[in-house]
């Protein structure tokens, strides 16, 4: 029986061994890189030019969990070409490697420093020959390069180094100082480790220190398309400002708020967009040219307070037309309303007759009105009257519309 018992727990503990190997594998599988999106038009580059310099050296071919570390260097630059959105930045993709083919034999540019394209910097991700060569590791030689091929370059500089950083001395972390000291803080250098070597990591991780903003990761972690994202987003990219909306006439009142979309640039306004108007006579303050009429007063265009619409006068008459004692009975009822304002009453003409005889005329249109307001109540002391006779026409005198018109008088606020 105790036999027995061992035999089951055996089995179970060789079953449980296995599952938890197979969990290992999973876990170990060559990295899957998933690309995201952004939006482009809630981005703006934060550099203006980028490099990437690839590993294509032998030591690439090893395999990393069952995959050549080459091809997931490949993988990850196809991957983050597709999640970068087509901005307004300057990109170069540069190899390195120990090869006849490379015209040094150290490192070459298969896509020279100028304005980015996604398809023709995955073109020339595609294109891409190796690994090959010996493995010497010429990435000192790559970035000295790098230097060169921005020494025209404005504004912010990425370099992104992809490599296994495998065999390497303290050549590359040289030249990456170097590079920095050319550069000062536009750069920023961030490295990507294919693979696990751990002297690989501490080189890549000496490197990328080199500059003060640059940072070092492994496609592993990359493998996660949140991380990726994050990775991208920290090279190349910084949150726009939240676009403003649309205002048309330029007065700071987005147009889906705009009550008044025609005001005139430089007026102010008010939360509505619409032109100021302090005495609130309907005539916005930058028209209006009599601005402290009190409220309830009947103004013309000119926001002066008159009674237009009725002719007051007649020709080389001061008598006040019986139709005009309603309009004159408003101006008596704001004066009751307000018994702190004073009024001047001033007095005007059409352009018949002298500028002499029309002098008098006007005074004596505003006596009599005076005389009209007194008669219902108005204290004479608060009222004073001007004469003006042509000097201040409200309309054209060459028409007799126009000319009625001019016939009036007009109450100024007196403090």
């Amino acid at each position: 029986m105790k036999n027995h018992y061992f035999k089951r727990l055996f089995v179970v503990l060789i079953s449980v061994l296995l599952i938890s190997c197979a969990g290992q594998q999973v876990q170990t599988k060559a990295p899957v890189f998933t690309p995201n999106k952004f939006k482009a038009d809630q981005y703006m580059p934060k550099v203006d030019n980028f490099v990437v310099i690839l590993d294509t050296s032998s030591s690439m071919a090893e395999k990393h969990n069952g995959q050549a570390k080459a091809d997931i260097a490949k993988d990850f630059l196809m991957v983050m070409n597709q999640t970068i959105p087509e901005l307004k930045y300057n990109g170069e993709l540069r190899v390195f490697g120990t090869n006849t083919s490379l015209p040094d034999k150290w490192t070459m540019s298969v896509y020279d420093l100028k304005s980015y394209s996604k398809a023709e910097f995955e073109s020339a991700i595609k294109n891409i020959k190796g690994p090959s060569g010996t493995s010497s590791r010429p990435l000192a030689k790559a970035i000295t390069a790098v230097g060169d091929d921005l020494k025209s370059a404005q504004g912010p500089i990425a370099v992104i180094i992809v490599s296994d950083g495998k065999d390497m001395d303290q050549e590359p972390v040289a030249a990456a100082k170097a590079l920095n000291d050319k550069f000062g803080d536009r750069l920023c250098i961030d490295t990507v480790q294919v693979g696990n070597d751990p002297g690989g990591k501490t080189i890549l991780e000496q490197i990328s220190g080199a500059s003060g903003c640059g940072f070092s990761t492994t496609t592993d972690r990359l493998a996660d398309s949140s991380n990726l994202s994050g990775f991208v987003e920290s090279v190349f990219l910084t949150k726009a400002a939240p676009m403003a909306a649309a205002d048309s006439d330029g007065d700071g009142v987005p147009d889906n708020k705009d009550k008044c979309p025609d005001t005139p640039k430089g007026v102010s306004v008010d939360v509505f967009g619409c032109p100021l108007d302090a005495d609130r006579d309907g005539v916005a303050d930058y028209l209006d040219q009599c601005p402290n009429t009190p409220k309830g007063a009947t103004v013309d265009a000119r926001g002066c307070w008159t009674y237009a619409s009725v002719v007051l006068f007649d020709i080389n008459s001061a008598e006040v037309k019986s139709e005009a004692y309603p309009m004159l009975n408003e101006a008596v009822l704001i004066m009751k309303n307000d018994p702190d304002l004073n009024v001047e009453i001033d007095g005007h003409t059409d352009s018949t007759g002298t500028a002499a005889y029309n002098m008098m005329l006007s005074e004596k249109r505003a006596e009599a009105v005076k005389e009209f307001m007194v008669t219902r109540g108005i204290d004479p002391k608060r009222l004073t009257t001007k004469g003006f006779g042509i000097t201040k026409p409200a309309a054209s005198n060459d028409t007799k519309e126009g000319r009625a018109k001019n016939r009036r008088v007009e109450f100024t606020p007196v403090k």
